[in-house]
């Protein structure tokens, strides 16, 4: 009996097939030689059902006369016969690919920004090394170079060409900006962290799938800089124009935002946050840490939306959602994101329905005698075990599937209780 993985091999490669016949040509990117995939439609690479030559670990290859280096990593048991996610990392300034793929001090679980251990051994990641350890793009050879990892690795390794994802901090991030705007056709979707347009913007006029986080307080790529960058694809994808809530400063916490009528399968999210220059703010401090960083579980969300064999064309990047929500509501998940010898911290994230909300209010009952002894981003009330949380005056209101958070330290054992969410 053939394996499920080959039955979906064949059945992608037959579509790819049927779509050179019926078009005449296979789109290509802009310049590159690679197969340009509408959106939601699976494609496997010519790596699929081969042997791989390719293998985990630091790599070179050859590019514009140049020999570059970049570090490779396969899924543990990695299958020919499956598809997988591609997803490049790409180094801040002074950083190298070494940085990205080791996590630093956070380890695995801040590898690739998070992403890889969040990914569940699904998706293949690669982190080019930079000139310099910058992204300067020069006449366009780092975007070149990254046309030639492409087509080495899916030559290679199985590939869902219609999955390729790009994600960086600072001048990573502007790298992962310049991708956007000249390969919009190869890359699915991207992520920007903290960046600004310093690797170029060739082309930038069709859509692709944007996110953008960026602090209030950056002193280094001022967040002004950040919103130029989303607003370029705010208008690319057909989103409508809003000005996106943002937390206050001296919050600490952070807010999300989903922009409404954008054009199908091309969403706009922008995550803005009260803290500095870093991919990794958490909630309730002004320090980073990427094992304790919210932006992580955001941008994997916001990739893993597009999903793999079968995209849902309405995607909802909740990992958690509630089943049934009320569309002029909201609802609220908590999350523990951090614990300690008699206390611990958590996050509650807040998610309007289809409707926009302008205030809201969530509720819980300890199930143990857990005590509050600090909160932000919401005001508190109740006594005993029974909790109440209203919004803010800077984050009541709430785009229709946008997400706002508060958070807070607690007392006692680390605890999820159910929640109650009513909007006003």
């Amino acid at each position: 009996m053939a394996k499920r993985g080959s039955l979906r091999t064949l059945i992608a490669l037959f579509a790819a097939a049927l779509l050179v016949v019926v078009t005449g040509h296979a789109a290509m990117g802009s310049d590159t030689g690679t197969a340009a995939t509408p959106a939601g439609t699976l494609a496997a690479s010519a790596g699929c059902g081969k042997n791989p030559t390719l293998s985990s670990g630091t790599r070179s290859i050859q590019t514009s006369g140049k020999n570059r280096s970049y570090i490779l990593r396969l899924p543990d048991a990695y299958d020919n016969d499956t598809p997988y996610r591609l997803i490049f990392g790409f180094h801040w300034l002074n950083g190298t690919a070494a940085d990205v793929d080791s996590g630093g001090a956070s380890g695995y679980s801040w590898s690739y920004y998070g992403l890889r251990q969040l990914s569940g051994n699904g998706a293949i990641f690669v982190a080019p090394q930079g000139f310099n350890n910058g992204w300067a793009n020069n006449n366009g050879e780092d975007v070149t170079f990254v046309d030639d990892l492409i087509r080495l690795i899916e030559s290679d390794l199985c590939v869902d060409t219609a999955q390729r994802f790009a994600t960086g901090f600072s001048y990573g991030g502007g790298m992962s900006f310049s991708l956007a705007c000249s390969r919009p056709d190869v890359f699915r979707a991207v992520a920007v962290f903290s960046g600004a347009q310093l690797s170029g913007c060739s082309g930038g006029t069709q859509p692709v799938a944007y996110m953008g986080l960026h602090g209030l307080g950056d002193n280094v790529l001022g967040i002004a800089q950040g919103r130029a960058l989303r607003d370029r694809f705010v208008r690319n994808n057909g989103c409508t124009a809003q000005n996106p809530p943002e937390p206050g400063s001296g919050s600490r916490g952070h807010i999300v935002t989903t922009y409404s009528g954008c054009r199908d399968g091309y969403p706009v999210v922008w995550a803005a946050f009260d803290n500095g220059h870093t991919p990794a703010p958490v909630d309730g401090t002004y320090t980073e840490n990427g094992a304790m960083t919210w932006t992580k579980a955001e941008v994997w969300a916001f990739f893993s939306q597009f999903g793999d064999s079968d995209p849902d064309p309405d995607p909802d990047p909740d990992p958690d959602p509630d089943p049934d929500p009320d569309p002029g509501g909201c609802t609220a998940t908590m999350e523990t994101v951090n614990t300690w010898g008699g206390g611990f911290q958590s996050t509650v994230t807040v998610r309007a329905g289809g409707s926009a909300v302008n205030g809201w209010t969530v509720g819980w009952t300890w199930p143990g005698g857990q005590t509050i002894s600090n909160l932000w981003n919401g005001v508190r009330s109740g006594s005993g075990a029974a909790v109440t949380v209203r919004n803010e005056a800077y984050n009541g209101s709430i785009a229709p599937d946008g997400t706002t958070t508060f958070g807070f330290t607690a007392g006692g054992a680390a605890a999820t209780p159910d929640l109650t969410c009513t909007a006003s």
